[in-house]
């Protein structure tokens, strides 16, 4: 089981930001997309950084309603832990809860954003596979 099972299924929109953009702008884009984080790049294709709800909230505890007017780039985490493709599911997922990660920009072989995959989407994953495993395993014991 690889990232690129998780990404078959879900799809590789990756939605990103420009470090320029005020966090105003990100949280607009939060909500409007229903997402908890976004990767922060100024060009689209690689990744500067990673922004999510939790680093809105954290400056907002610090900074007050002033955060608002701050950039992204001013906020985002650094440097952006990454997976690829060939990376596998029970290996990302450690990596993601022992370092406290919510979401992982996919890089292809390029360096370049393929995909992004959340906690969720690897905790679904699983679930729905162990799911088939159930009622394979009925499905044999009731033959």
């Amino acid at each position: 089981m690889k990232i690129a099972d998780i990404i078959r299924v879900k799809g590789s929109e990756v939605v990103t930001i420009n470090p320029g953009a005020s966090v105003a702008e990100l949280i607009g884009l939060l909500s409007r997309r229903n997402i908890g984080a976004v990767v922060v790049s100024t060009d689209g294709r690689k990744p500067d950084g990673i922004v999510s709800e939790r680093d809105v909230v954290r400056h907002l505890a610090a900074d007050g309603t002033d955060v608002l007017s701050k950039t992204v780039a001013d906020i985002m985490s650094t440097p952006v832990s990454t997976c690829t493709e060939a990376d596998g599911i029970d290996v990302t997922a450690h990596t993601m809860t022992y370092s406290r990660l919510r979401h992982l920009p996919v890089i292809n072989e390029h360096g370049e954003l393929a995909a992004i995959v959340s906690l969720g989407d690897v905790v679904k994953y699983r679930i729905d596979q162990l799911t088939d495993e159930r009622n394979h395993l009925l499905e044999y014991l009731h033959t």
